[in-house]
């Protein structure tokens, strides 16, 4: 129970990775906040936590709202009297060709990819900084740290969400909060069935085909579950990872190695 008495936000924590993660942290011993604009995801979510013996609550959180981020950092202090560690999970997916990309996809991705990272972390910072205590984990990914053909807009966003954790963490070591980030591969999520459709199609090939094709590439032989990267991030909110900050950690089963 190494987070007892610790209290945790996790952005779109409704399914994926953000459900096995509130999962994570709850047994780890923390109370967790669902922000999270599925309602249903949501609720069933704070159900588990529950389950699990840990206070949960439903903060309903448009997280391209600086408003809604600052009404979340408000509901959590004023519910809990804390605020501990903060996941930045909540994340979209959409492909295009260089040349097809709009504005209007660049700005969504970007807006809930990276933009929310930031507007999230600021707004549990005064709280982490009175403390003198926190952690703030975001989700990158392997496509932050190579080149696409066909997700120009996404690999910037994740990018820029690894550049997001390495400012932070500089600019709060001293506050006593650690920033770091996990880079996930190719995970069996819902997301992964949009990534397969899409990047199919773009290529010319079923999305089963796609997803065969990626797991080729996995030294360790198997698609990535989300545990796998709930794990992880339950050690980085964690004190085993006290003398680590602004890390930008590979899940990748071995697809990557930098």
């Amino acid at each position: 129970m190494e987070l007892q008495g610790q209290v945790a936000i996790v952005t779109g924590a409704g399914r994926g990775i953000g459900r096995a993660t509130a999962l994570e942290l709850a047994r780890l011993g923390a109370d967790v906040v669902v922000a999270e604009l599925d309602k249903a995801g949501a609720e069933r979510t704070a159900a588990l936590v529950k389950e699990l013996g840990r206070r949960a609550s439903v903060v309903p959180t448009n997280v391209t709202s600086p408003t809604d981020l600052k009404t979340m950092a408000e509901r959590t202090r004023a519910e809990f009297g804390r605020i501990d560690v903060l996941v930045n999970n909540a994340g979209i997916y959409r492909a295009a060709a260089p040349l097809d990309v709009t504005e209007a996809h660049w700005d969504a991705v970007m807006n809930i990819n990276a933009k929310a990272v930031f507007f999230a972390s600021q707004a549990v910072l005064p709280t982490m900084i009175a403390q003198k205590r926190g952690s703030i984990v975001s989700l990158a990914s392997l496509a932050g740290k190579v080149g696409s053909r066909t997700n120009l807009p996404y690999n910037a966003s994740k990018a820029a969400v690894i550049s997001i954790t390495k400012s932070l963490a500089l600019a709060h070591a001293a506050d006593g909060i650690r920033v770091n980030c996990v880079c996930p591969g190719f995970v069996e999520t819902d997301m992964w069935t949009v990534v397969a459709r899409e990047q199919g199609a773009l290529l010319g090939v079923p999305p089963e085909e796609f997803t065969r094709q990626r797991l080729a590439q996995i030294p360790l032989g198997r698609m990535e579950r989300p545990e796998d990267v709930a794990n992880v991030i339950g050690f980085l909110a964690s004190p085993r990872a006290e003398y680590m900050t602004g890390q930008a950690i590979n899940v990748t089963g071995g697809v990557i190695m930098h």
